[in-house]
């Protein structure tokens, strides 16, 4: 090749790099929709009979105070086995059971709210759910919006299950409060 080739070759090169967006390899990634406006404050893992279940983080946007429930937050969970969706909504009745009574009637309402929110799932799947104060909870799985949204009061005893006082997994509590209330 000779070196006016090898110049023009370079040139080509050159062009194309510099069409190129700036920072491609150095992109920070980016947080999901059902996530924005919060920031990462605190994360666990739960496990069960040793087992790893789902790996938890609560997202807010800022610190949560001594009353979680006066403030907007998320939980995302990530789990590493396969679960199936209604086997998920039965144990998060089980679990809301903790935090106090629950009339049949609220609990076969949320019941089916959370079957329909909950799809079976399988390891790496990303379960996402918002809480906002006196509003429904909404979620996500895999980054898709799912119906069977629980009513305000539903949503503050299911985001309860992990950071109520009465949960079944108070070291999990404190890891995602970071030793808040």
């Amino acid at each position: 090749m000779s070196s006016s080739s090898r110049s023009a070759s370079r040139r080509a090169l050159l062009g194309l790099l510099a069409a190129l967006p700036l920072g491609l390899h150095a992109q920070a990634p980016t947080t999901p929709p059902e996530l924005a406006g919060m920031a990462p404050r605190g994360q666990g893992r739960m496990r069960f009979v040793g087992l790893r279940v789902y790996d938890i983080k609560l997202w807010a946007p800022e610190p949560l105070g001594a009353d979680w429930t006066k403030q907007s937050l998320a939980l995302e969970l990530v789990y590493a086995r396969s679960l199936k969706g209604a086997l998920i909504a039965e144990r998060s009745l089980k679990e809301m059971r903790r935090q106090g009574d629950i009339s049949d009637a609220k609990a076969q309402a949320w019941l089916a709210a959370m079957t329909a929110a909950f799809p079976d799932v399988n390891e790496g799947d990303r379960l996402v759910g918002r809480y906002t104060p006196g509003e429904a909870a909404r979620f996500w799985f895999n980054g898709q919006a799912r119906p069977g949204q629980l009513d305000a009061e539903g949503s503050r005893w299911f985001f309860g299950i992990w950071l109520s006082p009465q949960t079944s997994e108070a070291g999990l509590r404190a890891q995602l409060l970071g030793g808040v209330g």
